[in-house]
């Protein structure tokens, strides 16, 4: 089915009274999903970079210029640099930083340290995003578990992705999962529709109803991006650099990334 014909079908669902059915805007076209997937390979391929490189010693202001060095130099721009004042090129953040963390030359990596590098690619107007948890020589058993337990909920909560399905089941199974092994799944934030711009519809929920929520359709494009905290869902942000956003009870935080984009048949990952 292409775009025209999906969007024939929306206007049907709405007017047979259908909640949830989204806006058409939010259903890409075969340009726009060439594009954006141009611009996930990038994407993918700076946090492959990172993956290769990073190591106790290096500071999170060498994350950064590798993340920008690799991106300029594939032609392409880092999304978060000066978006919203945010002043660097990725979010580094580190055991209690639950997201938004800024690149320092003052902040070196340490053994046990688990850390997310969270890294977005514009090409030629297209955006991809995508986030990795890393752990930094060997850790504490506790701290493992929470970053394995946060990737098997983005797994899990990508099953459900499916067309005509509903995106409160993403939800739904994320946090069951976190809850089921102690942890707390984080709700100031949540994934976002992406590609056209860098925050898009649908707003992305790791926690809700089965059967609830936006309906799935194909051409739609957006992250998944559990955050679990180890103890309290809570969140504080930095009074000092108004992004970096702490637990509030000081323990770990974990987050994976996905950008997923909803085909006639169930998903595709774009980004990892």
């Amino acid at each position: 089915m292409n775009r025209d014909e999906t969007l024939k079908k929306l206007a049907q669902l709405r007017r047979e009274g259908v909640l949830g059915v989204p806006k058409d805007s939010m259903i890409k076209s075969d340009e726009q999903i060439a594009g954006i997937k141009e611009s996930a390979v990038i994407n993918t391929g700076v946090l492959d970079y990172v993956s290769q490189n990073i190591k106790e010693g290096i500071t999170t202001q060498d994350i950064d210029d590798w993340v920008r060095d690799y991106t300029e130099s594939h032609g392409a721009i880092c999304a978060p640099y000066h978006y919203e004042g945010f002043p660097k090129h990725v979010c580094t953040s580190i055991d209690d930083v639950v997201c938004h963390g800024i690149p320092s030359k003052k902040v070196i990596l340490k053994e046990g340290m688990i850390i997310n590098v969270d890294v977005s690619t514009i090409l030629n107007g297209y955006f991809s995003d995508a986030s990795r948890m890393f752990v930094i020589g060997e850790t504490t058993a506790e701290k493992q578990k929470l970053v394995d337990v946060c990737k098997e909920c983005l797994d899990l909560g990508l099953k459900q992705v499916k067309p005509y399905g509903r995106l409160g089941d993403v939800g739904y199974a994320i946090e069951q999962h976190a809850i089921d092994n102690g942890y707390k799944v984080v709700r100031d934030f949540g994934g976002h529709g992406v590609g056209l711009e860098f925050h898009e519809e649908p707003f992305v929920y790791h926690y809700g109803k089965k059967n609830s929520g936006c309906l799935l359709v194909p051409g739609m494009v957006f992250t998944i991006e559990p955050m679990l905290n180890m103890h309290k869902s809570g969140v504080r942000i930095s009074a000092v650099d108004g992004w970096t956003a702490y637990t509030k009870d000081k323990m770990p935080s974990a987050q994976w990334e996905y950008s997923v984009l909803v085909t006639e048949n169930g998903y595709e990952v774009l980004t990892y």
